[in-house]
């Protein structure tokens, strides 16, 4: 499956963002981090990812596309932020402390840990479970780890183990 291209414009955005709050960093944080790279191999619903090692941001192109400067302003400060609490501090809480404070205080962008897109777009197959109080939809990935018998799910609600509903009820 091939990514759709991104317009340069967009792709300018998305760099200016990154510079900006990659500069408020250094500043404030008296360093010299070097700029990331970025690409837009992200698949399914997750907006992006920062590869720690590898120093880069990996952004889905579909929910970009659809959502340009509210994803530029949430999600590239957000991927930013875990690389350099990864600089700073090592290996730490995704969202802990450091986290939120590299994107507030530092970044000066509110820490929200995931997004709000709409993302029928990008959504894969899924397959219904039924607990005790509801239907829900599980992934390709989590169905087959279910029907190997490598993971179990539970209702966050109720609790209750989730059970493949091979004949969902309309």
């Amino acid at each position: 499956m091939n990514s759709p291209r991104i317009p340069i414009a967009l792709h300018n955005a998305v760099m200016h963002c990154l510079r900006e709050r990659l500069q408020f960093a250094n500043q404030a944080l008296g360093s010299q981090y070097s700029e990331p790279s970025v690409s837009y191999q992200q698949r399914g619903a997750t907006a992006g990812t920062a590869w720690l090692q590898q120093w880069e941001i990996r952004l889905n192109p579909v929910l970009l596309l659809e959502n340009q400067q509210a994803f530029i302003d949430e999600v590239v400060p957000h991927e930013l932020a875990h690389l350099l609490v990864y600089a700073r501090f090592g290996r730490v809480a995704p969202h802990g402390k450091e986290w939120r404070w590299m994107m507030e205080q530092i970044l000066q962008t509110p820490a929200k840990r995931t997004h709000r897109f709409a993302t029928a777009s990008v959504q894969g197959k899924t397959y219904p479970y039924r607990c005790a109080c509801q239907q829900h939809q599980l992934s390709v990935r989590r169905h087959y780890r279910a029907q190997r018998g490598d993971a179990t799910y539970s209702c966050l609600k109720c609790g209750k183990p989730l059970q493949f509903d091979a004949v969902p009820q309309t």
